[in-house]
C-alpha cells in the first residue's frame, strides 16, 4: 500500500507541475494504475478511491494532518464515541487551514466533548502507515497533544460524537483503531506522569 500511495503522489505532483501534454498523459495513466492498486489492496471500489485521492489541484502532494488531544483528569483519560463507527477515540480530526496545530486540537476537543482546554505539550508525532492503525489509502501524520481542562465541567458529546467520557487506563472501551491505538493512550499517561520526556516521533 505504501508503494501505491507513493506512486500516486508522484503522479499527482507530475500532473500539477507538468506542462508537456504527453507527459501529463503518462502521469494520468500512472495515477489511474496507482488508484487501481489501492482499490485492490483495500477491497474498495475504484470510485471510492477517486473520492479519497485527488490527482490535481493539490500542488506538491504531502501527507494530511490529523490532530488528537489527550485530556487526563483524576487518573482517567477523555475519549469520545464516534457516530460514524460507534467506537471510541481521543478527540480530534483533520487540521483546519488558518489555525495552528494547538488551536486545531483545542477546537476539536470543544466541538467533540464540549470542554475548553489548554494545550500543554506535543507528546507524539506518528506516521500512520508505520503503526498498527487500520490501513488507509491516504497518508497521514498524526499529532498527539497533552492538554488539561482548567475547570471541572462535564464532558458532553458534540455534533459528530454520541458520547464523551473519562476512562481509566485499565478499562478502555473498544477503540476506533483508524484514529487511535492503545499505544497513543499509554504514551499520554507516561507524559502526564513525566512532562520532561521528549516528544516521540518517527
Amino acid at each position: 500500500m505504501n508503494w501505491a500511495k507513493r506512486l500516486h503522489s508522484l503522479a499527482a505532483t507530475g500532473l500539477h507541475f507538468g506542462t508537456d501534454e504527453f507527459d501529463r498523459e503518462r502521469y494520468e495513466e500512472i495515477a489511474n494504475i496507482a488508484k487501481s492498486m489501492l482499490g485492490s489492496l483495500g477491497n474498495v471500489p475504484l470510485e471510492r478511491i477517486r473520492e479519497l485521492v485527488s490527482d490535481s489541484g493539490q500542488g506538491y502532494v504531502t501527507p494530511q494532518i490529523d490532530v488528537r488531544g489527550a485530556v487526563i483528569r483524576g487518573g482517567k483519560i477523555l475519549l469520545v464515541q464516534e457516530k460514524s463507527d460507534g467506537l471510541w477515540t481521543l478527540p480530534g480530526g483533520y487540521a483546519d487551514v488558518g489555525l495552528s496545530a494547538a488551536e486545531n486540537v483545542a477546537k476539536e476537543i470543544f466541538e467533540e466533548a464540549s470542554l475548553q482546554v489548554a494545550v500543554d505539550k506535543l507528546y507524539c508525532v506518528r506516521h500512520k502507515a508505520k503503526h498498527d492503525y487500520d490501513a488507509d489509502v491516504r497518508d497521514f501524520y498524526k499529532f498527539y497533544f497533552l492538554c488539561h481542562c482548567p475547570d471541572d465541567h462535564l464532558a458532553k458529546p458534540g455534533l459528530e460524537t454520541q458520547a464523551a467520557e473519562f476512562f481509566a487506563l485499565q478499562s478502555l472501551p473498544p477503540l476506533s483503531t483508524g484514529r487511535v491505538i492503545c499505544a497513543d493512550i499509554h504514551l499520554a499517561f507516561e507524559h502526564q506522569a513525566n512532562a520532561a520526556q521528549p516528544t516521540l516521533f518517527d
